[in-house]
């Protein structure tokens, strides 16, 4: 699987220019799968309006809204009572997953029990473009200033299919304590290389690949 870690969705031309290059193709001939479940587990994201506006391509961060030849909807937690085939050839033949923002433990918890976690080495050519949690669930830890919602077994692990970690929206004008010095006190303790993105600035995972894209800032803290 191919990554696009974005902070804030496809919101600069340099990140839209490394989707197009890792989808292959332009991307209104690729379908999407729209993925909010990260945002019923954040207080602020969801359930309600804000979920609505991801998936209908109405909120600030683009992703749904770039002109995809389809988008389809896939939420995690209803996947435990239906029957895998039902679902997973929708996943299996997506160009793009499309995850969003919201709690990172609470997403990584629901891939692990709907299967798609399972799923994922199986999908070698499809790209997943993560927004704020939805790409801190692939790094191994988030660290304790980002739990909210508390996994079973506690602690701050998610997924850990890349080696960094990931602090999102860096210096963002509404989230006064998202500063340079923040994140570099959050990444002290982590024991993984770790990076600092703006809402400009997203991190491409492609096979031993891994670059930064930026319209913005960002910084590499550990």
């Amino acid at each position: 699987m191919k990554l696009l870690l974005t902070s804030g969705g496809v919101s600069a031309p340099a990140i839209r220019d490394a989707l197009v290059e890792l989808l292959g193709r332009p991307i209104e001939e690729c379908s999407a799968v729209a993925i909010p479940t990260a945002m019923y587990g954040h207080p602020y994201a969801g359930p309600g309006e804000r979920v609505w506006q991801f998936v209908a391509g109405r909120a600030e961060q683009p992703m749904v809204d770039l002109g995809w030849r389809s988008v389809a909807l896939l939420e995690l937690t209803a996947l435990t009572s239906i029957p895998a085939e039902r679902w997973q050839a929708l996943v299996r033949d997506a160009d793009v997953l499309l995850v969003s923002g919201g709690d990172a433990l609470y997403l990584a918890h629901w891939m692990r029990e709907s299967g798609l976690l399972d799923l994922l080495p199986e999908l070698e050519d499809t790209v997943w473009v993560g927004m704020s949690a939805g790409s801190m669930v692939m790094t191994p830890r988030i660290g304790a200033d980002f739990v909210g919602w508390e996994p079973p077994g506690g602690g701050d692990a998610a997924l850990g299919l890349v080696d960094f970690c990931l602090f999102p929206h860096l210096d963002h004008p509404d989230l006064e304590e998202n500063t340079r010095a923040a994140a570099e006190a959050w990444a002290a303790d982590l024991g993984h290389p770790a990076y600092g993105l703006d809402d400009l600035s997203a991190i491409v995972v492609d096979g031993d690949v891994v670059r930064v894209v930026s319209g913005g800032s960002w910084c590499r803290l550990a």
